[in-house]
């Protein structure tokens, strides 16, 4: 770092000089939750996001079919009947009409409802007299038939049986998808499959970007009999957190809220962990050197999660995280920068779910999306994207987190606009905070001398533009540990 003169005189003979001709330089941006292999699987699978309608989502996945292997899974989703001309829950007869004969399961835009047909129903075993399973639901009809809609751990069957494909071959693909966006850095939150396809392609050399990689709940004691603890590895690859679930999301209705939603009297949500659970996991990755990072939405959901990380007791140098922390009661604001516990947020979330939040949360006292209120109270915020939840364009979540409206500018002002962040506070918590939460932040996040050669080069400076200019932003070279690892062609 320096001017020209010093550049070239510390870099000697032996470097290449790239001159940028101008344009703005960034940290490299991290994504701090992100489901890689999800993503990847992703980019081959029906994406039913955007379709205005059932009939509309049934036509695409009719045309994603006809190109399968007679038999095979048809996998995917990321519907949203919330937005649909007639938001009706859909139901397994809809998909039997257009797959009859290959078994589909298909999650929803936030992940936590699954669409079955009759066929994935029956390979998985469930049937009328299935019970539902401790922290999910088996919807059933009228009748007391499955109607094809699985929530929460209801699904989590299908996670063996969908997987296809060679993982490693999809990821190596989906790194220069990500690089393309400016990310040199990811906590991934999928499973043992991704670790494994990581660790292989960093052993032959073609790892592009950093992982920190989570630990599911369902590895924990495994991990710990492996040695495994956060921070663990190299600057390519690290043990990262476990990931833990205390409850589901709002889009379906499965967030742990203190009160029931709007117009679903006796629906507050499911505690997908029971709190003594919760204590005892947290209790036990603790004491083996694993931090913990808790999905919660709700804010019964954030408030167990704190009591629980209270209760279990802390050990040095880990940073316990909540992932999402969407809604919140005031008083718990304090209590989580007491406790050391990181923020770990996505702000395209916000300006997804703002009409779901209007609808089913109405005006109670909640702090949704807080990112100023936990920024001024001390809390460290970590920034992400929850691909495929959302888009892993990290530029749209900067854009969301100093405006707080969608990209269309709606709603004018942005919503809540007094939890706005300034574009330097937002870039933060998407570079320095995300290796803060990883306890990286010696080595990544800012561009400082003895800090990693991460950084990005940008077609516009957003220091300078308006906000809506991020909406634009392209990124023109990638760099990640000194060398060009993506430039645009």
């Amino acid at each position: 770092m320096g001017d020209e003169s010093e550049v070239r005189a510390a870099a000697g003979r032996s470097a290449d000089v790239v001159d940028l001709d101008g344009a703005a330089v960034i940290p490299g941006l991290y994504d701090a939750h992100i489901h890689t292999a999800n993503y990847a699987r992703g980019l081959s699978e029906v994406d039913l996001r955007g379709v205005p309608s059932l009939e509309a989502a049934l036509a695409r996945i009719s045309g994603h079919a006809s190109r399968l292997e007679p038999g095979a899974w048809l996998s995917g989703g990321r519907w949203n009947s919330n937005t649909w001309d007639r938001p009706v829950q859909p139901d397994r007869r809809a998909l039997d009409s257009v797959c009859p004969d290959r078994p589909v399961a298909l999650a929803s835009v936030d992940g936590h409802t699954t669409w079955a047909n009759s066929l994935a129903l029956r390979v998985m075993g469930i049937d009328r007299d299935t019970p539902d399973p401790v922290g999910g639901e088996i919807v059933k009809d009228a009748d007391g038939e499955p109607t094809g809609i699985l929530r929460e751990s209801a699904a989590y069957p299908l996670r063996d049986l969908v997987a296809s494909g060679d993982l490693t071959d999809l990821l190596r693909t989906a790194q220069e998808e990500l690089l393309a966006l400016g990310l040199t850095s990811v906590h991934d939150i999928d499973g043992e499959d991704c670790r494994a396809a990581y660790l292989e392609l960093h052993r032959a050399g073609e790892l592009k970007l950093r992982v920190h990689k989570a630990i599911p709940r369902d590895h924990l004691e495994a991990a710990i009999a492996e040695g495994r603890r956060t921070g663990q590895g190299d600057d390519w690859f690290r043990t990262g957190p476990v990931k833990l679930f205390s409850d589901g999301a709002l889009g379906s209705y499965t967030c742990h809220m203190s009160e029931p939603f709007a117009g679903a009297p006796g629906n507050a949500g499911i505690a997908v962990t029971p709190y003594p659970d919760l204590v005892r996991l947290i209790g036990t990755a603790s004491a083996a050197g694993i931090a913990v990072a808790t999905h919660a939405i709700g804010d019964q959901a954030n408030h167990l999660v704190l009591n629980a990380y209270e209760a279990a007791g802390g050990r040095a140098g880990l940073r316990h995280r909540i992932e999402h922390a969407q809604h919140l009661r005031p008083a718990d604001i304090a209590r989580m920068a007491g406790l050391g516990v990181v923020a770990s947020m996505q702000p395209v979330h916000c300006t997804s779910d703002l009409d779901l939040v209007s609808s089913l949360l109405g005006e109670r006292d909640l702090a949704s999306y807080a990112w100023r209120a936990l920024l001024d109270a001390g809390v460290a915020l970590a920034f992400g994207s929850d691909a495929p939840v959302e888009h892993p364009n990290p530029f749209a979540a900067l854009h969301a987190a100093v405006t707080r409206t969608r990209p269309d500018g709606r709603p004018p002002g942005g919503w809540q606009p007094g939890q706005r962040l300034t574009f330097g506070e937002a870039l933060r918590a998407h570079t320095f905070g995300s290796a803060y939460a990883a306890g990286e932040e010696r080595r990544k996040g800012v561009l400082a001398e003895g800090m990693l050669a991460d950084f990005i080069a940008l077609d516009t400076d957003p220091f300078a533009e308006a906000p809506d200019a991020l909406l634009r932003t392209e990124v023109l070279t990638t760099v990640v540990g000194g060398e060009i690892r993506w430039a645009r062609s």
